[in-house]
């Protein structure tokens, strides 16, 4: 996934006077992205490779794509042990949004996922020492009423995950909120450092983390005959474009704009999921789930508001 997080000015004159118009376009088009990665992730488990090694196979190759591309900004790269650190986090978020979109209601699993500034502001807490406040308690009590009421209207009749894929995208946007904080914390040790460092992080991380995720995950045991195929590796560099351009328009627009306007407009994501699992499945909500999401995306819209200054 695409980080969110506080990005140091750009010293490209052309960047700096860019419309806050472009920007935010920019971040809604890196938002549609992900909106709809899921299906060909879907395509591609359908076809005999299992999700994470498409997942680790795709972030490979986007590595490769974004040193390639960003090569003239590695002599401003810092290592540290955040590093690492975030390279873990993304690999994590990654695999679990992919994995739960893939084998579970779209949905819901993006609606847990986005329980994310829940557990951004609790971290935020303990790790930057950002006070929380009255009204930030009430948006995460919000949030995660939200929460109970749509998973308690799902079949397990409980107010917790009630499958693996759910539980997936609960893990992943908990994995995001660290990557978001462990972010803002590379910004400010490292502020000599561009930003897009961290595209090439990201995806290193999505493909070390995808090799043993498919072995535990998905029960990959020998290399399936799908991966020969020209229509899988087709895919695959398409997809891999696809998520380098997005992510780099991401990381353009969060040059231009706030961090906390750029995460209200990735909660586009939601809206591109919601139509394309509309169209492209038969998977429904329910009323009650659609009220508890909508709770969600109301406490993640106001919290992004109430600390735009």
């Amino acid at each position: 996934m695409t980080t969110i997080a506080s990005s140091a000015p750009s010293a490209d004159g052309a960047t700096h006077y860019e419309p806050q118009w472009t920007a935010a376009l920019f971040i809604l088009v890196g938002a549609s992205v992900w909106g709809i990665s899921w299906y060909p992730y879907r395509l591609l488990a359908g076809w005999g490779l299992g999700s994470m090694l498409a997942s680790s196979v795709t972030g490979a190759v986007a590595a490769v794509l974004a040193a390639v591309v960003l090569r003239r900004h590695f002599p401003t790269f810092q290592w540290s042990w955040l590093i690492p650190a975030l390279g873990l986090a993304a690999g994590i978020t990654n695999a679990g949004f992919v994995w739960g979109t893939v084998h579970g209601t779209v949905m819901r699993v993006l609606l847990l996922f986005y329980l994310t500034p829940v557990w951004t502001a609790l971290l935020a807490r303990f790790w930057l020492h950002e006070r929380l406040g009255l009204r930030g308690g009430v948006l995460l009590a919000l949030a995660l009423s939200g929460a109970v009421l749509m998973l308690w209207s799902g079949q397990a009749g409980t107010p917790w995950p009630g499958s693996a894929a759910e539980w997936a995208g609960l893990i992943a946007g908990l994995a995001f909120a660290c990557n978001n904080v462990l972010s803002r914390l590379a910004g400010q040790r490292h502020p000599t450092m561009r930003p897009e460092m961290r595209t090439v992080v990201v995806f290193t991380g999505c493909a070390l983390v995808g090799l043993p995720a498919a072995v535990l995950l998905d029960g990959v045991q020998t290399v399936p005959a799908a991966i020969t195929q020209t229509n899988t590796w087709m895919l695959l560099l398409g997809m891999a474009c696809v998520l380098v351009g997005g992510n780099a328009m991401v990381q353009r627009g969060l040059q231009r704009l706030p961090a906390n306007r750029a995460a209200l407009l990735m909660l586009f994501e939601i809206v591109v999921a919601a139509v394309s699992s509309a169209l492209l499945t038969s998977e429904r909500l329910s009323m009650p789930e659609m009220v508890g999401g909508a709770c969600i995306i109301l406490a993640g819209a106001l919290s992004g508001l109430s600390r735009r200054k």
